[in-house]
């Protein structure tokens, strides 16, 4: 007898654990493995009013969510997904939230977040502990290892998972949770569970003269958002005068896809029932208070734009502008009614004036690209006509460098289109093709600065042969991005993000956002760079002092023309790059992306001008032997950059 009440209470024990796994949660955290095929996919959702069930249900090619549980939300729809977001090897990892207190819905696909049912005010009953029903069938396409919260349901694949609800009063779980107008305080929130939306409702009468809303400030808690409505709202309001506020904490749902950004952990929600309030004469004011954020990391007031998808997170700060009133204070005046948050930037912080920046790049890049291919073709010319060109070692050099320099311009203005055509395999390639041709372009760049050196200081020894400049200006480069690529997780999608939209980043092929991208970054490119203009720069000094007693160093055109020259060979327009800072950012940002952009197109430039002073010089001697002395001494350095000097004295 005693064995078989010992049997009997662990069976109930067990019993009552399995029934624990199923049935006890307020909420729904249901993740699987979609297992589908090539087929092209989509994602179907039909979510209705009330409380009975919802499933989650998938084939060969659709993933399906439909069901009846929600207390405001009504939607359905059809949506196409992107085959970049699914697993290759026709497995995709998704999950599936639900939480009733805020009437949200959310459905992560891969990398994708999809919302079906944005979150609102606290409604009177919530459709929660959700229990698994009964097995759908087997099938070889469907949803297999479904698991809730972090228990294993089953390892088979099933073609559906099916959960029924039960109606609860939501104020069984916010018992503290106050309702009322603007002129009640919301107490007590130490006792409120963060999910627990703080909602209230606001009259507007015919008196309406604007009202400042406050919730209770709790000594030793970040004190909560506070809220201005301006008297235009009751205009705009016309004959509509309720206003509904909601005041979010900690709701992950808002978090946007972007690893660089996040929005705090309060969100507003300032609506009339049934009408679009846009344009307000008087804008809305919002004060978040919230932790310390340092200046490294810039913030933004944004709203959700409702004009783009409505299933994916699309912050924006059109319409809203930012009043930083410390490190832990951020005011946000906005024109329009919706959703509002601040949205703080981690590293690296956003561009400005992205979209202006962008379109200088494309006109350079693209100027840039026709001039390198007329300068190839006029020193590949100048080599076979011109006998004292075809002898001038620094030829090779500089079609090197021209050669080097009109690919990266290539690659650099078609990266942005084939990081939204491609996606991220194309972005491999090409993120790799172009982090060479940049490194090519620095190495031609110090052969340029090495030579000069050679030319000036040790005339009567040869320089290196060609051979060893094309392993060191083609093949060198080639051996870190070959490591970089083996090494892995370096090159692919990158986003730039705008302080205009910073929720629509411009996307380009190159190097990720992760600590191995950012070591690689400074152990290639900030060194060589560095290295570079250091010499550069040292270079442009010594012919400086060896050129600034001649009497032609007074004629203005030919020593700027010089200097100005050998600054584009040597690289030294790049140095801007460590100037981006302080008061004239915005300016040296410019400048540096024009000249760099156009540098092709600068360098191609200064030869032409070189040539052309050459033949108008030789012209205008009496004699071909004063058309110039070439001295013996190591200022034979006029042979190549200082040419124009000798050819005009």
């Amino acid at each position: 007898m005693k064995g078989q009440i010992a049997k009997g209470v662990v069976a109930l024990s067990i019993f009552i654990f399995l029934l624990s796994k199923v049935s006890c949660d307020r909420d729904l955290h249901f993740c699987g493995i979609w297992r589908h095929g090539q087929r092209p996919p989509s994602l179907s959702f039909d979510i209705l009013r009330g409380c009975g069930q919802i499933s989650i249900a998938a084939d060969e090619s659709s993933l399906n969510v439909r069901g009846q549980i929600a207390a405001q939300c009504q939607r359905s729809g059809t949506h196409r997904l992107d085959r970049q977001t699914l697993g290759e090897d026709g497995e995709t990892h998704f999950c599936l939230y639900w939480e009733p207190l805020q009437d949200q819905l959310k459905l992560q696909v891969g990398e994708r977040n999809f919302t079906l049912c944005w979150p609102s005010g606290m409604p009177d009953d919530c459709c929660t502990y959700l229990s698994y029903g009964s097995n759908a069938p087997e099938a070889a396409y469907g949803i297999a290892d479904g698991m809730i919260e972090n228990d294993i349901t089953t390892r088979k694949t099933l073609t559906a998972y099916t959960f029924n609800g039960s109606a609860v009063q939501c104020a069984t779980f916010c018992p503290k949770r106050s309702r009322g107008d603007a002129q009640v305080s919301m107490t007590d929130q130490t006792a409120v569970e963060p999910l627990c939306a703080l909602s209230s409702e606001l009259e507007l009468k015919d008196d309406f003269r604007g009202i400042d809303i406050n919730s209770s400030h709790v000594k030793g808690m970040t004190p909560e958002p506070t809220i201005h409505l301006p008297p235009a709202l009751k205009r705009a309001a016309k004959n509509n005068s309720r206003v509904v506020y909601t005041f979010f904490k900690n709701n992950s749902m808002f978090q946007v896809d972007h690893e660089d950004v996040r929005v705090l952990d309060d969100v507003v929600e300032i609506s009339v029932e049934n009408q679009v309030i846009q344009n307000l004469a008087e804008p809305i004011r919002i004060g978040f208070h919230h932790d310390a954020i340092p200046k490294a990391h810039s913030r933004k007031c944004v709203s959700w734009d409702t004009r783009k998808d409505p299933m994916k997170v699309n912050w924006s700060v059109e319409g809203c502008k930012t009043h930083q009133r410390g490190a832990k204070h951020t005011e946000c005046l906005c024109d329009h009614l919706t959703y509002f948050t601040v949205l703080v930037q981690l590293e690296p912080r956003p561009v400005r004036h992205l979209l202006a920046l962008t379109a200088i790049s494309s006109l350079g890049c693209i100027v840039s690209f026709i001039s390198g291919i007329a300068l190839i073709v006029f020193l590949c010319r100048s080599t076979h006509t011109n006998n004292r060109r075809a002898k001038d070692p620094a030829t090779p050099i500089h079609l090197g460098l021209a050669v080097s320099l009109t690919f990266l311009h290539l690659l650099f203005f078609f990266t942005g289109v084939l990081a939204n055509v491609g996606g991220q395999d194309l972005c491999v390639m090409i993120g790799a093709g172009l982090h060479y041709a940049l490194l090519s372009t620095f190495s031609w760049m110090g052969i340029q600065v090495f030579h000069t050196f050679w030319m000036v200081y040790m005339v009567f020894r040869p320089s290196p042969s060609l051979c060893v400049w094309n392993l060191l200006g083609f093949v060198l480069p080639a051996v870190p991005i070959v490591i970089l690529v083996a090494v892995g997780d370096i090159y692919g999608l990158r986003q730039v993000a705008s302080t205009e939209d910073v929720g629509n980043p411009y996307l380009m092929c190159w190097m990720k956002l992760n600590p191995k991208s950012l070591l690689a970054q400074h152990l290639t490119n900030s060194t060589m760079l560095a290295a570079l203009v250091s010499a550069g720069l040292l270079m442009l000094f010594l012919v400086y002092r060896e050129i600034r007693t001649r009497d032609e160093w007074r004629k203005n055109q030919v020593a700027f023309l010089s200097i100005w020259g050998l600054s584009c060979l040597y690289g030294t327009t790049w140095a801007l790059a460590f100037l981006e800072f302080g008061p004239f950012s915005n300016f040296i940002t410019f400048l540096s992306c024009i000249l760099n952009s156009f540098q092709g197109f600068l360098l191609m430039l200064r030869f032409f001008m070189l040539e052309w002073m050459r033949k108008h010089a030789v012209r205008i001697k009496e004699s071909p032997a004063k058309a110039c002395h070439m001295p013996t001494s190591p200022s034979t350095i006029s042979q190549e950059p200082l040419e124009p000097l000798c050819s005009s004295s």
